[in-house]
């Protein structure tokens, strides 16, 4: 494997991983009042966009890696825009025990 595939390989994991801890706080802390819903309507327009480019070029890596941030950035979003109780809910079918 040479050096562009592993930066590739380790830019990718970054970028799909670094949105689970902000998701797993606001499933525990039911919080997202720091959160700004215009950042995060931005990111996951552009992950929708990242992914359609990556569908249009067949280019698989680019496909999954963003269909996944799209997911984790929507559901951030998503959490942000809820009220208080829809939140209560979504989180505790996640997490029962928080």
């Amino acid at each position: 494997m040479n050096w562009v595939a592993v930066a590739g390989t380790l830019a990718a994991l970054c970028s799909t991983i670094c949105f689970v801890p902000q998701a797993w706080r606001i499933v525990r802390t039911r919080d997202t009042k720091a959160i700004s819903p215009l950042t995060y309507s931005l990111t996951v327009t552009g992950f929708a966009l990242w992914t359609a480019y990556g569908l249009g070029l067949g280019q698989w890596p680019l496909i999954v890696t963003n269909s996944i941030c799209f997911v984790l950035s929507a559901f951030i979003l998503i959490m942000t825009l809820l009220p208080r109780p829809k939140k209560e809910a979504v989180a505790e079918t996640i997490d029962p025990a928080a």
